[in-house]
């Protein structure tokens, strides 16, 4: 059965997924979930993601939230991009768990209030906090892949699709990866079955009407 990501287009934690699906080699469907008129609180979705958020991947009768539980699965699943040993298998949990408390969430939110938020609701700042800590946490993903191509060395692992999810959406909001992120950011382009999220995942352009 062909596996479903729902998903939407400007949702980099839905893109980790949407990344490691492709550059494993597979075939699966997009189903849009209209997030930003309040489908992922409906009754209905509830009943897939009780946590009311975006991704949700189901395979048949499987079914998985967040999106470290479902790299570390598509990662056992394929035999791709997953740790070789015990010591890798906890570097990419220290790094996923990084990702989602200290890099992913401060850029999630900080644009989704500058650019998604009506605009007598934005809070300079707020926005201005949440941007300074990400900016923090790029210098320490900066110093990590300065001296290596990937964030464990030389090869890809989920831990890079993990905190590589809103690195094209950067410049949205006026940011610019410190040169060894830029460099991580091309070679992970490089891999094949690469696409933009953009590309990858529909509800783009966005309609807020």
């Amino acid at each position: 059965m062909t596996p479903k990501l729902h998903c939407f287009a400007q949702s980099g934690n839905a893109y980790k997924v949407a990344l490691t699906l492709d550059l494993c080699g597979e075939e699966w469907e997009p189903v849009f979930v209209d997030f930003f008129h309040g489908e992922a609180r409906s009754p209905a979705y509830r009943q897939i993601n009780e946590m009311a958020e975006v991704p949700t991947y189901t395979e048949g009768d499987l079914c998985l939230t967040q999106s470290g539980v479902i790299l570390d699965y598509l990662a056992e699943k394929h035999g791709k991009f997953g740790p070789q040993n015990a010591e890798e298998r906890r570097e990419i949990l220290r790094w996923l768990l990084w990702d989602n408390h200290k890099f992913t969430s401060q850029i999630a939110t900080g644009r989704f209030l500058q650019l998604f938020l009506a605009e007598d609701k934005r809070n300079a700042d707020v926005i201005a906090f949440l941007m300074g800590r990400f900016k923090a946490a790029m210098k320490v993903l900066e110093a990590r892949l300065e001296p290596r191509p990937f964030i464990l060395g030389d090869r890809p692992t989920i831990a890079d699709f993990s905190c590589a999810g809103y690195i094209w959406f950067l410049g949205e909001v006026g940011l610019e990866p410190g040169p060894a992120l830029a460099r991580w950011r091309d070679a992970i382009a490089a891999l094949p079955g690469w696409r933009h999220p953009y590309d990858a995942m529909p509800g783009h352009p966005l309609d807020l009407s």
